[in-house]
């Protein structure tokens, strides 16, 4: 296959997909090796960039998509406006703010640095994809481990966990709470 037909096929794919799709999963789909892949989407992401076209290709970690170039944002807002969710209410927040900065985790740390129940919260987050299971803490009761979605990632334009701001604690030295939770005496 020439490297144009490449091209063509996983603009296609990412296209059609919508959502991230790992470089594996691309190859497998268009038939090439990762070395092909990575060339040809690069390039790809290049000449989007280059060309200034009203779409990037972005990747994050190892997964890339398209997206509306960010000099639209406002636009692409204005379009979307009726179909944009709620925001996320300040509990939803703090709880994915524990998953994205302690995951894996689980729902009695998420509680205990809360101090509140998060049974709700945790199922809201999981429904909207920003959270996922990903597993079984080794213990004794197996309680489900949580960690962010691509989802996340995208929905806070970052390319990676890396991209997470530092750690906010509270108190002169520290004080060992986040900042962004209620304080205790």
């Amino acid at each position: 296959m020439e490297i144009k037909e490449i091209e063509s096929a996983l603009e296609a794919v990412l296209f059609a997909s919508g959502d991230p799709i790992s470089v594996d999963r691309l190859c497998k789909i268009v038939s090439i090796d990762q070395k092909t892949a990575g060339h040809v989407l690069v390039g790809l992401r290049d000449r989007c960039a280059f060309e200034r076209r009203g779409y990037r290709l972005v990747s994050m970690d190892d997964r890339w998509q398209f997206v509306s170039a960010p000099e639209h944002a406002e636009l692409v807002r204005k379009a979307l406006e009726e179909r944009r969710p709620p925001p996320l209410s300040k509990a939803a927040l703090e709880v994915l703010a524990i998953v994205a900065y302690f995951q894996p985790t689980t729902k009695a740390y998420i509680e205990q640095t809360r101090g509140v129940d998060s049974s709700g919260t945790i199922a809201s987050l999981s429904e909207k994809n920003l959270i996922a299971e990903c597993g079984r803490l080794e213990v004794p009761g197996r309680p489900i481990l949580y960690r962010t979605t691509p989802i996340f990632l995208r929905s806070f334009g970052l390319s990676s966990l890396e991209d997470l701001p530092d750690l906010p604690l509270g108190g002169e030295d520290g004080g060992g709470q986040l900042s962004f939770l209620p304080q205790t005496p």
